[in-house]
């Protein structure tokens, strides 16, 4: 899926795999865990000119990579860089457990950053964690602390996704709001700059609440959660290729980008189109 999406997107920026300075790969379901599913996009489209970089930040990784591009490139130290979300949430989904089965689904996105004199690109990035909620959103066992091959899980379902749901929600409304309007600030812009928010697809609800907390009307906001579902780290770009081919990204329109996943992790970007 990474593969196909790193090719559609090179491809729509009409860029050569060559030029590629930079994989950067937003993920918890990788192929192997040696090595990086970068590498793996690497060879699969022949990147030969590319570092390779892995990012496990849940539903907030494609977004961290949007940031980490953008330091890169500001810094001087790449030109063009693909940034990649992409989940296959089924592998390590609980199909009995009916508090997350139905809420999750597979899926890869993918944009291209580069360098530009042009008065328009990533104009801000704002990313936040709290490790005191680990277990809210989490898989218990199958890691190096419970090994599967030890046999010290304590329980075949302790290797799948386990949610609190309720306190996810009450996390997410807050930290979701609270990344976009530090975005927003950081970019100089309050919410009624927006031309569009492009948020993580997990849940109607706490997507209708960062529209009122930003006072943004529903009809700037883009939803495909009804087409795919939750699928993490891949929903925000997604979602901005579907409004893109849906022609509602236009140049210069300020498009804020916002996410909130396990760890917890959460962070938002503000581009100028």
């Amino acid at each position: 899926m990474s593969a196909a999406a790193a090719k559609a997107a090179m491809k729509m920026a009409g860029v050569k795999p060559d030029s590629i300075d930079l994989i950067l790969i937003g993920t918890v379901t990788p192929d192997f865990r040696v090595p990086s599913s970068a590498c793996v996009v690497q060879r699969k489209l022949g990147l030969i000119n590319a570092a390779a970089i892995d990012i496990e930040a849940a539903c907030a990784g494609f977004i961290n990579g949007l940031a980490i591009a953008n330091a890169f490139i500001k810094s001087g130290v790449y030109r063009r860089i693909l940034v990649i979300g992409t989940e296959k949430l089924s592998s390590i989904t609980n199909y009995k457990d009916r508090n997350t089965c139905v809420l999750f689904g597979d899926g890869s996105g993918a944009v291209v950053v580069e360098a530009t004199n042009e008065n328009r690109g990533i104009l801000s990035t704002y990313l936040k964690s709290d490790g005191r909620h680990t277990e809210l959103l989490w898989i218990p066992d199958g890691g190096s602390l419970h090994p599967i091959q030890e046999m010290k899980c304590t329980g075949k379902e302790e290797i799948y996704i386990k949610m609190n749901g309720s306190e996810i929600f009450k996390h997410a409304v807050r930290m979701m709001g609270d990344a976009s309007l530090k975005a927003l600030a950081l970019a100089g812009l309050t919410g009624n700059d927006v031309t569009m928010i492009v948020p993580h697809q997990a849940n109607i609800r706490i997507i209708e609440s960062l529209a009122r907390r930003l006072g943004v009307s529903m009809d700037k906001v883009f939803v495909n959660i009804d087409k795919y579902g939750n699928t993490s780290s891949a929903s925000v770009p997604i979602a901005f290729t579907e409004a893109y081919k849906a022609g509602r990204v236009k140049a210069g329109d300020i498009i804020l980008v916002t996410a909130f996943g396990g760890g917890l992790t959460w962070a938002s970007a503000v581009i100028k189109w």
